[in-house]
């Protein structure tokens, strides 16, 4: 299985952007039900939009940020999504008991690629190289 952290995501989700080319390439070779995002980027996604809302007091002025929150509930609708459940959880604790010091979306998102034996596709291989026994890739980049 393939985990898509959220930067991978953003960028599918940018359509005009010449790395989406270059990652929709890369996933055409695998069976759609093997490729999933997890609930902890779509937190941070939510997350994001609804801070974009609350800095507006006038409601006019978080119109287009309702949009951009609905369209990523839509885009999310065609993903599957993977829980943070109990045995991530679980794994969550252990690594922090381990000492891994990483932003907690990213230990959870790194749990969740963990106990399901998953390799994460992420642009941030600095942060998520300290998990032990985590596979990550970074699919942005452009092959030769």
């Amino acid at each position: 299985m393939i985990i898509l952290d959220t930067d991978h995501i953003s960028v599918l989700q940018h359509e005009d952007s010449p790395k989406t080319v270059v990652l929709l390439r890369k996933l055409e070779s695998l069976p759609p039900q093997q490729v999933a995002t997890t609930v902890a980027t779509l937190e941070e996604q939510s997350r994001s939009w609804l801070s974009l809302i609350g800095r507006y007091s006038d409601v006019r002025q978080q119109v287009a940020y309702y949009d951009r929150l609905k369209a990523m509930f839509e885009f999310f609708a065609g993903w599957q999504v993977i829980r943070f459940d109990e045995m991530a959880a679980d794994k969550f604790q252990q690594l922090r008991r381990q000492s891994v010091r990483i932003a907690t979306t990213d230990l959870k998102i790194a749990s969740i690629a963990l106990v399901n034996n998953a390799t994460l596709l992420s642009a941030n291989l600095r942060d998520f190289d300290k998990v032990p026994g985590l596979a990550v890739e970074n699919w942005l980049i452009q092959s030769p």
